[in-house]
């Protein structure tokens, strides 16, 4: 599959504070790519690079076939390309509909061509009936619809969205990712900032997670959610024990510090957890339980894990 974005040592910094530090990534055309990670990973340092806000600090960087590091492509390649940012850049006392025309007049479009442009671009995103709404009236998620759309305006190849559903409810939220799947059927390539795992999970085919201006990995979505799967059973017990009994061996059971509880790890998605027969298997071993409480892993837990498989 064709590449629109290739990174090859891609850096970044700021007087000595490294925000990007030599990463690799090659984004192809027509998917949802993920930035996934923590707040100050270097997530939106790498955006701003790849749609040209920012000049790469270092490494070769290839957009839509074309090199970045002179300048000379710059126009060329921002012609094609639709931000999204994690700010409200909307003119809060102009209409939605004028918001949109303004825009796409930038880029070109005549008025005629502006106009239709922006009655095609709100019934995209559902907002036809807010048209003549001034910004300042709308709701959050109403804003980021709009932000969209704007984006969109000049018909980008690729879009790109820094953290798109920040501060918005879950509702609205689900409204966005609709949008997006609506766009990537479309063809157009998607790259998106988040730290939000359920994010990723919904729209992104592949991902890259990112922390302290590194990428950990790239991988497949799915992949990504088989490593994202692990649970925990922390099993408490009425009685301390000195030491896993052999006949449970098979469950890679890890015992607290205490004694007073062990732990099991199953993947959620399996057919067969493994937890009905290691529960027999205990009661069969003598042990009384207390109490039974499952954790799911966080986006924390799996950098932690990815750090230490580096270090």
């Amino acid at each position: 599959m064709e590449a629109a974005v290739i990174g090859k040592d891609l850096r970044k910094s700021y007087g000595d504070f490294v925000a990007v530090d030599g990463i690799d990534f090659e984004i192809p055309r027509g998917v949802c790519f993920g930035f996934l990670g923590p707040n100050g990973a270097g997530k939106t340092t790498t955006m701003r690079m790849i749609y040209r806000a920012s000049p790469i600090g270092g490494g070769s960087l290839n957009i839509l076939g074309h090199d970045v590091g002179s300048g000379r492509n710059d126009r060329r390649i921002k012609q094609q390309l639709g931000v999204v940012p994690q700010d409200d850049n909307l003119d809060q006392e102009l209409s939605v509909r004028e918001n949109l025309e303004v825009f796409a007049r930038f880029y070109g479009l005549s008025r005629k061509q502006a106009k239709a442009r922006a009655v095609e671009l709100l019934e995209f995103v559902h907002l036809t009936e807010r048209a003549e709404s001034k910004v300042l009236e709308l709701s959050g998620g109403m804003k980021r619809r709009v932000l969209i759309a704007k984006a969109l305006s000049h018909e980008p190849s690729v879009l790109f969205l820094d953290e798109p559903t920040a501060g918005v409810d879950v509702e609205l939220r689900t409204g966005m990712w609709e949008t997006v799947d609506r766009l990537r059927a479309a063809g157009t390539t998607i790259i998106l900032t988040t730290h939000y795992i359920e994010e990723a999970e919904a729209i992104a085919d592949r991902v890259a997670v990112i922390n302290q201006g590194r990428i950990l990995l790239v991988e497949e979505k799915e992949r990504l959610l088989h490593r994202m799967g692990r649970k925990q059973l922390t099993i408490e017990l009425q009685e301390p024990v000195a030491e896993i009994p052999p006949a449970l061996a098979a469950y890679g059971l890890e015992r607290a510090e205490d004694g007073n509880a062990l732990v099991y790890t199953y993947d959620r998605a399996a057919e067969r957890t493994g937890i009905t027969s290691l529960l027999g298997d205990l009661a069969e071993a003598g042990f009384t339980l207390r109490d039974l409480h499952t954790r799911q892993s966080s986006l924390e837990d799996i950098f932690v894990d990815l750090v230490r498989e580096r270090s």
